[in-house]
């Protein structure tokens, strides 16, 4: 697993490069990054499996790097290590699926934990397309090469804000165009599209409990449970806790 190791200060990212190597294994920290615009470069470059990010560093925070990765269509894993325990940094946190959140100072046996967890997650996503489980744009094998683009981008990115108008930047073309395309090969706006396919996610995660249940919504791009509740009526005819008795807590 290559590892990619964000911190502005030193001495915790030398800490948590030589934590990684004594665990050894197959995990190897392939790049070192001291703020968070040359993390988001290297993250392009490298395409590490996993990166261990500070919140707060310059140029860009951990957050921002995480998003900006999220919305280029990088599948790269991450792990925040914080020295807050801010519950509005934890809450965005989740609502970027990141896979762990560690405070200051990380443990040999948190590492342990977290590498773990990625690696889990990384054979997931491993079993997914060796089984050839259709992706999103092989749902409409007719659309414009273009509007599939847009959905393999939206199947990456979901669980961030992803706007028309920096999706059509993008893929080149100017928003009124791509809107005319995708409404015409998709036979429904953008807005709507997202909003409903973002729902089907949240009704997976549900039905999966492969997460807390309070934490759906932010998986899935909502930073507000109360509107979450709203749009989710409005797209299923029920309420999350009308869903939820089909699928009861074990």
């Amino acid at each position: 697993m290559r590892i990619l190791i964000a911190e502005d200060e030193q001495r915790s990212r030398l800490g948590l490069t030589r934590m990684v190597q004594e665990i050894g294994g197959d995990c190897e920290v392939v790049a070192q990054a001291a703020n968070g615009q040359s993390a988001l470069d290297l993250i392009g470059s490298l395409r590490p499996d996993l990166v261990f990010i500070d919140m707060k560093m310059p140029f860009l925070d951990g957050l921002s790097v995480i998003r900006a990765a999220r919305t280029q269509g990088l599948s790269t894993e991450f792990v925040v290590v914080s020295a807050y325990a801010d519950f509005g940094f934890a809450q965005q946190s989740i609502s970027l699926d990141v896979a762990g959140y560690l405070l200051k100072p990380v443990t040999r046996e948190e590492m342990e934990t977290v590498i773990a967890k990625v690696q889990n997650r990384l054979g997931q996503k491993s079993g997914f397309l060796a089984a050839g489980k259709a992706g999103l744009s092989s749902q409409y094998p007719d659309a414009h090469p273009l509007v599939r683009k847009a959905l393999d981008i939206i199947e990456e990115s979901y669980a961030v804000k992803i706007s028309q108008k920096e999706l059509a930047s993008r893929l080149g073309v100017s928003a009124e165009y791509f809107s005319y395309l995708f409404a015409k090969n998709i036979q429904q706006n953008f807005s709507s599209f997202i909003r409903d396919y973002r729902i089907e996610q949240a009704k997976r995660l549900y039905q999966s409990g492969e997460c807390e249940r309070r934490e759906v919504p932010y998986r899935v791009g909502f930073s507000d449970a109360k509107y979450f509740n709203k749009v989710f009526r409005e797209v299923t005819g029920e309420s999350p806790a009308e869903y939820l008795k089909k699928f009861p807590k074990s």
